[in-house]
Order: C-alpha cells, then sequence, then structure tokens
C-alpha cells in the first residue's frame, strides 16, 4: 500500500495549511517561534511532529526523510503595503532566508524536496521596485526548480476579501503534465500585478517560469450572515452611544451606505474598520464600512484600529459589536471544533497571521495533488 505524501510545514502557526491539505497528506515536520501559536496547533495537532524555535536554529537532522511537499508561508509584515517597506532584509520578512538555507542544504544531501509552495501577501511582488519577488524566483531557480505563482483571492471561497501570493515550486527532475501548465497568464489566478511582475524578471529566470492552470472555482456558498454569531461568547454588543461614536467617526459615503442598508427591508450584515484618513491636510480617524457580503482582510491586532467591527442591520436598526474569534476563524475556513485560544487578542492574531484553509485545499486538489500521481508515486484520492 502506497502511502501519503509527507509535508514539512514552516512558519506553521496553527497548522491552517495542514488543516487545508487534509488528511490526504501526513505533516513529517512542522515549526513556529511563536509559542502562544504553538500552544494552539497542539491543541489541534498534536505535538509529533512540532518543533518550537527559532527557524534558524533548525537543522536538516531534524528534518525526516524527503518530503514530497514544503509549506513555507514567510512572515509578511515587511513585504506588506502596510509595512515600513523593509521587505526580505527585514526582521520579520527575512526569516524566508534561513529557511531557504535548510533548503539549499537538504538538496545538497540529496533530500531536495519535490514541490515547494511560498504563500505571502501580494505586496511581495513589488516590494523594493520587484527586487524581492526577483530574489525569491532566483532562489528556486538557483535551487534546482521550475515555478511559477497565483494570486487567489478568499472571496473566491469564504466572504472575506484577501488575496495572496502563492508561489509554487516543482523540482526540475519532474515531469509536469501539460494540462497544469499553460504558455501564458489566464484570469482569474493570474492577475496584472503578477504579470508585471513575470515581465519584469530577468531572461534567464523565465526560462524557469510555468504559468500553472487551476480551474476558477465554483460560485462560493457561504455568506457573511452565515459566519456571524448572533450571541457571541467572547464579544459584546455595543451600547447605542458607542455605536452612535462610529456612525459620526463616517463620511457621507460611509453613511450612505448605511443608509442603504436601511431601506433594503431585510437583515443586513456589514463589516467595519477604523482608519487614519487625512482630511483637508489633518490626520482623523474615520470609520468604513461595507455590505457586499465580504468582510475585510483579517488583521493581525496590534492595535485598534487593526481590529475589525461587525455591522447588523434590522428593522432600520444599527447594532455594532467587535468581531469574535470563532467569526474570524470561520473566514479562515477553520471549522467550529477547530481549538482557539482563550484569549482573544491571542486567537484573533492567530487567525489574522494565517493561510486560508480552503485555499491551501483548492491548491493542492488541482495542482499538487495532480503532481503527485503524475510521479506515479501515490495514487489519486
Amino acid at each position: 500500500m502506497r502511502t501519503k505524501p509527507g509535508f514539512y510545514e514552516f512558519f506553521a502557526g496553527g497548522g491552517m495549511a495542514r488543516a487545508g491539505l487534509g488528511p490526504g497528506w501526513r505533516c513529517l515536520f512542522a515549526n513556529d517561534f511563536d509559542r502562544k501559536k504553538a500552544e494552539t496547533y497542539r491543541a489541534n495537532w498534536g505535538d509529533d511532529a512540532l518543533h518550537v524555535g527559532d527557524v534558524g536554529a533548525v537543522t536538516t537532522a531534524q528534518l525526516p526523510g524527503v518530503a514530497d511537499l514544503v509549506w513555507g508561508s514567510f512572515p509578511c509584515q515587511d513585504l506588506s503595503l502596510a509595512g515600513a517597506g523593509a521587505g526580505l532584509r527585514g526582521e520579520r520578512s527575512g526569516s524566508f532566508w534561513p529557511f531557504w538555507s535548510l533548503i539549499k542544504t537538504l538538496r545538497a544531501e540529496g533530500r531536495a524536496p519535490k514541490t515547494i509552495v511560498l504563500e505571502n501577501v501580494c505586496g511581495a511582488l513589488t516590494s523594493h521596485g520587484g527586487k524581492d519577488f526577483t530574489a525569491l524566483c532566483k532562489a528556486l531557480a538557483e535551487g534546482g526548480y521550475l515555478f511559477g505563482a497565483l494570486v487567489i483571492d478568499a472571496a473566491l471561497f469564504l466572504p472575506q476579501s484577501r488575496p495572496r501570493l502563492f508561489i509554487i515550486a516543482v523540482r526540475a527532475d519532474i515531469a509536469i503534465p501539460a494540462a497544469l501548465a499553460g504558455q501564458g497568464g489566464e484570469a482569474p489566478f493570474h492577475t496584472r500585478a503578477l504579470m508585471t511582475a513575470h515581465e519584469n524578471l530577468p531572461k534567464a529566470l523565465k526560462q524557469n517560469w510555468l504559468w500553472w492552470r487551476l480551474p476558477a472555482p465554483p460560485l462560493r456558498n457561504t455568506t457573511l450572515l452565515g459566519v456571524i454569531e448572533d450571541a457571541p461568547r467572547d464579544v459584546v454588543w455595543h451600547s447605542a452611544a458607542e455605536t452612535k461614536t462610529l456612525l459620526n467617526m463616517m463620511s457621507a459615503v460611509n453613511l450612505a451606505r448605511i443608509e442603504k442598508a436601511k431601506r433594503s427591508g431585510r437583515k443586513m450584515v456589514g463589516t467595519l474598520y477604523r482608519r487614519t484618513r487625512y482630511v483637508n491636510g489633518e490626520k482623523m480617524q474615520r470609520a468604513e464600512a461595507r455590505f457586499d457580503d465580504l468582510a475585510g482582510c483579517l488583521r493581525t491586532p496590534a492595535g485598534g484600529s487593526s481590529r475589525q467591527f461587525v455591522l447588523v442591520i434590522d428593522q432600520g436598526k444599527v447594532r455594532s459589536r467587535l468581531m469574535s474569534a470563532r467569526e474570524t476563524a470561520r473566514l479562515m475556513g477553520l471549522p467550529d471544533d477547530y481549538r482557539l485560544p482563550e484569549k482573544y487578542n491571542e486567537a484573533y492574531h492567530l487567525t489574522g497571521d494565517g493561510v486560508v484553509a480552503p485555499v491551501v485545499g483548492y491548491v493542492a486538489t488541482h495542482l499538487l495533488t495532480p503532481l503527485r500521481v503524475a510521479t506515479g508515486l501515490c495514487v489519486a484520492a
């Protein structure tokens, strides 16, 4: 009987890549430096494969066998448009390099992983004028990999606006079925920004480029209303005065969205972020709402403005509160029996810093598993 394909999960957080890959894959090794996230990983997956500590201190002696897949959702803070712009030289996003040093050592030992997936924010395409994206591609090419990239928005699967970059690399000695790689970019996963980033790559790196083909997913059937709880355990509904304070922070455009929702004659659920904007040359905190059946992109709650609010309009009345931890987990595609940290901020940080499980599952189903089947070393699910 053929065994399940094995994977290493780096920057593992709460194991959301593992959740997305599902039971058809077996985790050989998982690593994260955050001890609080590691507690959640243990609570959901056990600790047989888990190593907690800096990726720079991991050695290849700790990595068993030959991985069919290495998943690396390396930190995004220095690549994000909201960050300081340090890019791959930054303290957080720069942790890619010690991770990559492990991959190079595995190659020298004759244990190069068959497939690598790097996941990050779309800002990685343009960071430092595209130089960081070029550096990632160069590392993969020099490591003996063919590679391509996809931009996948979680909104295709769940009611959260969360576009992310996925770079999928395959060892150059592995035959790739023609059906998985086309001749050029195609919607919806090859965006204009991705096409531009590819165009700006040096000619030598383009020779290693693959235009991965994935089918467009069916229309999602999960709504924001279905995600929101009537009586959340960890947050309370605002008082009328607190809700009014939020409304008073809105511009005319956002207030018009509230009025439109009231006129709809049905229960409407929206979300809200507080953001700092310049109004007549002065900084002001504004409350910005949306009622398009999508939550805004979850963020780690480093400050009050990073926490997302829920708005419910029913029978002409507006209610508001913070989004609950369980709601954030649902927006990441995690089941309700997924164990979250007890503390609200820790749970919010875990989910806001994770990868969307159904997106991982879609990439696995339509790309990673077919690649494995093509090697003749596993059977299709």
